[in-house]
């Protein structure tokens, strides 16, 4: 019995070693590219071991991307961090004091409000983007970093995470604090989010991802290179006529991946722990 389970840990661990290097491969390889100056280089390299070792490297790409382009991508950098910051800042307040007031409030249709929020996620944004664009371009609000702030600022699934989360905590606490003189929005403020730490940065962490990466709205509402994303700017790189600047395209590849990199390896604690919170009941 103890050989069948060791060999059972045996296989998981060689299971996961070979998932893992699958999943890193690509991103090495992204990061060598980065580092080459000459894009053909990089062409004559892929489908080769030379793809993976870089015998002179250089930020050459990096500087050049960032502040020299004419594509401008460093203004498109400062564009995606601003539009981030905001959004998440306001899916935050706006999420968590939703799901706080739905869990505590006193809602005679609670569970109808919770059907319709959940129904609003299952909705395709895709599915609503024309005539929300109608609607942003009548306010005449195109071409900013509101247009791209707004449709995202109160996401139904993030309101439902915060009144799964908030349902966790015991009653007691909060009657507590009701007892000790403190008001309906003081025992959210200074109950509910301290016990909820890690399921709030979880929630900033994944609409900070989506916000990152979205693509389709930002190229529909902006045609400006004062407003647009990385997201948006990095396709330029493509260049016209079949031609593919792979030095620059993957350049600007690392400089959207690393933020994002970066940002889970620091929070990933808090973010396993919320998943594995999300199926305990109380």
């Amino acid at each position: 019995m103890i050989v069948k389970r060791k060999s059972a840990e045996i296989l998981k661990t060689v299971l996961l070693l070979i998932l893992g290097i699958i999943i890193i491969i690509p991103i090495y390889l992204l990061f060598v590219a980065s580092l080459k100056d000459d894009m053909y280089e990089i062409m004559k390299d892929m489908g080769s071991l030379k793809a993976f070792v870089v015998l002179t490297p250089t930020l050459h790409n990096f500087y050049e991307i960032l502040f020299e382009s004419v594509q401008n991508f460093g203004r498109a950098f400062i564009n995606s961090m601003i539009v981030l910051s905001v959004t998440v800042v306001l899916t935050f307040v706006v999420a968590s004091m939703a799901g706080y007031a739905i869990q505590r409030g006193r809602l005679r249709f609670r569970k109808v409000l919770l059907v319709v929020i959940i129904s609003l996620y299952i909705i395709p944004m895709e599915s609503i983007m024309l005539p929300l664009m109608y609607q942003v371009t009548s306010w005449h609000i195109t071409d900013t970093y509101l247009v791209q702030i707004l449709p995202f600022a109160a996401s139904p699934i993030y309101i439902f995470l915060f009144y799964q989360f908030f349902k966790q905590v015991p009653v007691s606490l909060s009657e507590a604090a009701g007892m000790e003189g403190a008001s309906f929005w003081q025992i959210y403020k200074d109950v509910y989010l301290p016990i909820n730490t890690s399921p709030v940065i979880t929630v900033c962490i994944l609409q900070g991802m989506d916000m990152w990466n979205q693509y389709l709205w930002p190229l529909l509402v902006t045609t400006d290179q004062k407003v647009r994303p990385m997201s948006v700017s990095i396709a330029s790189f493509t260049g016209t006529g079949g031609i593919i600047y792979w030095d620059k395209l993957m350049a600007a590849s690392v400089v959207m991946l690393l933020p994002v990199l970066i940002l889970f390896i620091f929070f990933q604690k808090h973010f396993i722990e919320s998943v594995a919170s999300a199926a305990v009941k109380e």
